[in-house]
């Protein structure tokens, strides 16, 4: 297993946001995280990215417990997210945000240094081709598609992470041809040999691109299996009460 959570918490005073889950993400394996609003989907790939604290319970990577404070301490450990408002910088370039705050030198002195503009352009144009994917490069995320922006935000987080990348409502507010076209560059993902999470409501959409369906409500994992062994109506059912 790349990412594991064993018996992992959080509580915000006598409130259980999240209690006692224990999920394995293993590579080249599509997780689906369903569940209904306060289900404890968010704090729980919150406390995988670092922004949130465990109260108790532990992160694991490769077997190894791992203490992840901040972001940048998941993003260390090879944890990408790609956020449901894709965290592009619209006046950059799809380049420019391929590589933002990772950007190749030439030099550097100190603090300053000087971007390989080349390498940076060079290095965006050669993984959106491994995803089979071709925004312009050089053209500013302000005028690019809806689509289009998608597929920056999923190449950045797939061109650094090392390990998983967690996907958050990805499909929501697409039309059908981006959607679909959405769900086939997370499964590219995963083929990578990365472990993938998709946090979703969208149980249609689940079922397209999950291997495995978790379903969490009340803050605990109801129902974790091989997305075959579950139907729409019993997910759906779950997700609501009706177990």
């Amino acid at each position: 297993m790349l990412v594991e959570v064993r018996e992992l918490s959080k509580h915000y005073g006598g409130v259980a946001a999240v209690e006692g889950v224990s999920i394995a993400f293993s590579g080249g394996t599509v997780v689906a995280l369903a569940g209904d609003n306060g289900a404890g989907k968010s704090t729980l790939v919150k406390m995988i990215c670092g922004a949130v604290m465990p109260t108790s319970g532990d992160i694991r990577i490769d077997g190894k417990v791992v203490h992840l404070k901040s972001a940048a301490d998941a993003r260390a450990q090879g944890i990408e997210m790609v956020y449901q408002d894709l965290a592009l910088c619209p006046d950059l370039t799809a380049a420019e945000n391929m590589y933002l705050g990772r950007e190749p030198l030439l030099w550097r002195i100190g603090r300053l240094g000087v971007i390989d503009r080349k390498s940076l352009t060079r290095g965006a144009e050669e993984h959106f081709a491994q995803l089979s994917s071709s925004p312009p490069a050089r053209e500013p995320v302000r005028k690019l598609s809806g689509g289009q922006r998608q597929v920056v935000a999923i190449s950045r987080a797939a061109f650094w992470a090392r390990r998983l990348v967690i996907f958050d409502e990805p499909t929501a507010a697409l039309g059908v041809v981006q959607r679909a076209r959405t769900l086939e560059l997370i499964r590219q993902v995963a083929d990578q040999g990365l472990a993938v999470v998709v946090i979703s409501h969208s149980v249609e959409d689940i079922f397209k691109v999950a291997d495995r369906i978790t379903v969490m409500r009340q803050g605990r994992v109801v129902a974790d299996a091989p997305t075959a062994e579950l139907t729409d109506a019993r997910v759906r059912s779950l997700m609501g009460g009706s177990i």
